[in-house]
């Protein structure tokens, strides 16, 4: 078994930090491209421009890109006529720079386009027959959270399109600038669960094409070349392609039944891309793992070619008349932007991809699937120890959202682990996305309980294989997964200890204090907290503090807007009330979700300290 101190030579919490890094928003403009990248190192986002070779960063001093339109934010750029536009996420606002291919010829200043500091933006789009941008906007007035649809120009007049529904997404406007599609619903829906798909022609009223009747989640609304307007509905239990008119939905050909995005937690994403005479650019999840496909014209006889094999997800896909671009991940290596050369295939990695370890020291995802319910399932990937270790510990990592998932791509917090001596579980409990919308749904009213039982089930199954010591076993979770983490330890006796990361301990007080964009959410996931009572009190962690006896760690941003400091310590004081041992750890200046790499490797390495010590003293 690799000693600590040898694991620390080859990845330790720092390397793990620098390494979650991550590009976003992709788009094929300019002859070449412009993305947002993350750097944790600065703990910013930055705009970046290649064209033939040569990269360029584009954001001004001081700068970062980031929307936090409905706290998740998405959408935070895009190309125009005239460079490139983004939100600076210090002050929510938009501003245009213009697009260089070396860093001496960047502009060092940026035009602001909006001056409006109750407001926030994100979702943008370019639309040249205006020579304005669509945006959506989010006004914080005296009479609460307002959402609109607006239209930016490039000399900075703003002009509203759409109000009165209570959420907007991914505003997009025909070639000819003659049809506007949005994607809207209302409260107490989230965007997974039922949406509408909007479309105004000229200056006449805008008109629901699909999803009045509450039936099916639609995202990502795209015009073809020749005018068709496509979006993905689960309307059939998938997130599919369909082609929308304005009496019907079409699924062009037969789709296979999987997912082609995740939950739309942010504004902007962009899974697949209709192409020229009816082709179609595709990624889809395959129990759990992305494939992205070149889907043939012939909508009777369908052909896909698989493309970019060896790398298991696909976003921010886009395509000029030579290649297909995307932002991969893979198991074995960063996150890249890729591009494919459209008659060969062939790939090429523009920027990113490096492989921070050999294939000795790097863990493999192994699909995993264990039985719970009544002839249900579970999913997610397990990651043996790097070196042969007879019935490892165990770590189980959940995800956030809840409504969200974990993917078979390099985390770098994961070889830090199984380096170490550990197996690790990394779990699409029953409620996350990419598994069809019925698994997706399967959370409603059942949070904090099937979620719970698929954990207990999944380290069963893996003790009962033999992969795992059950006696040595360990649950991390972030936001909702800390909320998991938190009722595994206190509904069950499994763990020995476990990780809350900004997790919910209260849901009735997160209730309370929640933004809009999450204020029904908990209503679906557990109940009307009236009719409901009793199901709230049996599912919260801070009320049932005495059902814990295993040690907690717990780390907290000091300006997360999701989960307040405030809950975090509620618990630390409660479990330290009763003698059980707790560290807690606080960083001033995180949100929800740090981003900082000093914050990042400290949170790690203590998490890891804080079992090897539990584990000495056993």
């Amino acid at each position: 078994m690799i000693r600590a101190d040898e694991a620390d030579g080859i990845w330790n919490a720092a390397q793990a930090a620098t390494a979650s890094g991550d590009f976003a928003e992709l788009h094929a403009v300019h002859g070449g491209l412009l993305w947002v990248a993350f750097d944790p190192q600065q703990a910013r986002c930055g705009l970046f421009f290649w064209r033939e070779g040569e990269l360029c960063e584009l954001t001004p001093a001081g700068f970062s890109v980031r929307s936090r339109v409905y706290e998740y934010g998405g959408g935070a750029c895009c190309a125009t006529d005239r460079g490139a536009a983004f939100v600076n996420e210090a002050d929510q606002q938009i501003y245009l720079v213009e697009c260089a291919t070396r860093t001496s010829d960047a502009a060092s200043a940026a035009c602001k386009l909006t001056a409006r500091p109750e407001c926030r933006y994100g979702g943008l789009s370019f639309v040249p027959g205006w020579q304005a941008l669509l945006a959506v906007e989010e006004s914080h007035e005296a009479a609460g959270v307002i959402h609109r649809l607006v239209c930016i120009d490039l000399d900075g007049g703003r002009q509203v399109l759409v109000e009165g529904a209570n959420f907007y997404a991914d505003p997009v406007a025909s070639a000819d600038g003659r049809q506007l599609a949005w994607i809207e619903w209302d409260r107490p829906c989230q965007p997974w669960i039922a949406t509408r798909l909007c479309l105004r022609e000229g200056e006449e009223p805008g008109r629901v094409l699909a999803g009045a009747d509450h039936d099916q989640s639609l995202q990502q609304p795209r015009f073809s070349v020749d005018g068709q307007l496509w979006a993905l509905s689960d309307l059939h239990g998938w997130w599919q392609p369909v082609r929308v008119t304005s009496d019907s939905e079409t699924a062009e050909g037969a789709y296979a039944p999987y997912d082609h995005a995740p939950a739309p937690w942010q504004l902007g994403g962009c899974t697949y891309l209709p192409l020229e005479a009816g082709g179609m650019l595709l990624s889809r999840f395959e129990q759990g793992f992305g494939v992205l496909l070149e889907r043939a014209v012939d909508p009777a006889s369908p052909c896909e070619r698989r493309l970019a094999s060896g790398f298991s997800r696909f976003r921010g896909l886009a395509a000029d008349a030579e290649h297909y671009y995307c932002i991969a991940g893979a198991p074995d290596r960063l996150p890249a932007v890729l591009a494919i050369t459209r008659d060969s295939g062939v790939v090429r990695i523009i920027v990113g991809g490096e492989q921070p370890l050999g294939s000795q020291h790097l863990p493999r995802p192994q699909p995993f699937s264990c039985s719970v319910g009544e002839g249900e399932c579970s999913q997610g990937f397990f990651y043996a120890p790097v070196e042969q270790v007879e019935k490892p510990p165990l770590l189980v990592f959940l995800h956030g959202g809840p409504t969200s998932a974990c993917y078979p791509v390099f985390d770098p917090r994961i070889p830090f682990w199984t380096l170490r001596g550990y197996a690790v579980l990394d779990l699409n409990y029953r409620g996350s996305s990419g598994y069809g919308r019925a698994y997706r749904l399967r959370l409603a009213g059942e949070w904090g309980h099937i979620e719970v039982a698929d954990v207990q089930a999944a380290v069963a199954h893996l003790a009962a294989s033999g992969l795992i010591d059950p006696a040595r076993a360990f649950i991390r979770g972030a936001s909702a997964g800390g909320y998991t983490a938190l009722c595994a330890l206190a509904f069950s006796r499994v763990f020995r200890g476990g990780a809350s990361l900004y997790g919910v301990s209260d849901p009735l007080a997160l209730r309370q204090v929640t933004h809009k964009f999450e204020a029904d959410y908990l209503d679906w996931l557990i109940g009307d907290p009236l009719r409901d009572a009793q199901r709230y009190r049996s599912r919260t962690p801070l009320l049932h503090a005495e059902r814990i006896a295993t040690p907690v760690i717990f780390f907290q941003g000091g300006q997360d807007a999701v989960v307040l400091p405030a809950q975090t310590e509620q618990m630390v004081a409660a479990l330290r009330l009763r003698g059980v041992p707790v560290e807690y750890h606080l960083y001033p200046q995180e949100r929800h979700g740090f981003r900082q790499a000093k914050n990042l490797a400290h949170a790690l390495e203590h998490e890891w300290r804080f079992y090897c010590n539990l584990l000495s003293a056993s």
